[in-house]
């Protein structure tokens, strides 16, 4: 769904191992071991994420995989609410209107939105149904490395 491409450099002078996101040239991670290069990739992304949702910026769909890049893979109830956040700003209805129309209160729909907060699934997908979108889900084996 949400699936991001990142590189990764050992820049071996100072040790580290420094992260840059194909799609947000503008952001970059660093991490010491090889082993959290994924981890860190993935708290970034997620950080940038929760600034553009409270920027109100809409959140770009992931470019395709190119060679020697990684894919960064956020969990479900993120990419569900990054659905949301951009649907909420592609129907230029107001995040009180879509309250009202799910029967909850405001603060309730910033939650909804808020990529570090626990959502139950099932009101993320009724909430992107009202916006005109269908969620789905899709299983697949993950290629070997």
């Amino acid at each position: 769904m949400f699936n991001y491409q990142a590189i990764t450099e050992f820049i071996e002078d100072e040790g580290i191992y420094e992260i840059s996101f194909c799609d947000f040239p503008e952001i970059q991670g660093v991490t010491y071991c090889k082993e959290d290069v994924e981890i860190e990739a993935q708290e970034v992304l997620l950080a940038t994420f929760a600034e553009y949702i409270a920027a109100r910026k809409k959140i770009p769909l992931p470019s395709v995989q190119q060679d020697g890049t990684f894919t960064i893979y956020l969990p479900i109830t993120c990419c569900l609410k990054i659905a949301l956040s951009n649907a909420i700003i592609a129907s230029e209805i107001t995040r009180f209107d879509l309250a009202r129309r799910l029967n909850i209160n405001a603060q309730q729909i910033e939650r909804l939105v808020d990529i570090h907060y626990a959502s139950k699934i099932d009101i993320l997908e009724q909430a992107l149904y009202l916006l005109g979108y269908e969620a789905t889900v899709g299983i697949r084996k993950k290629p070997l490395m």
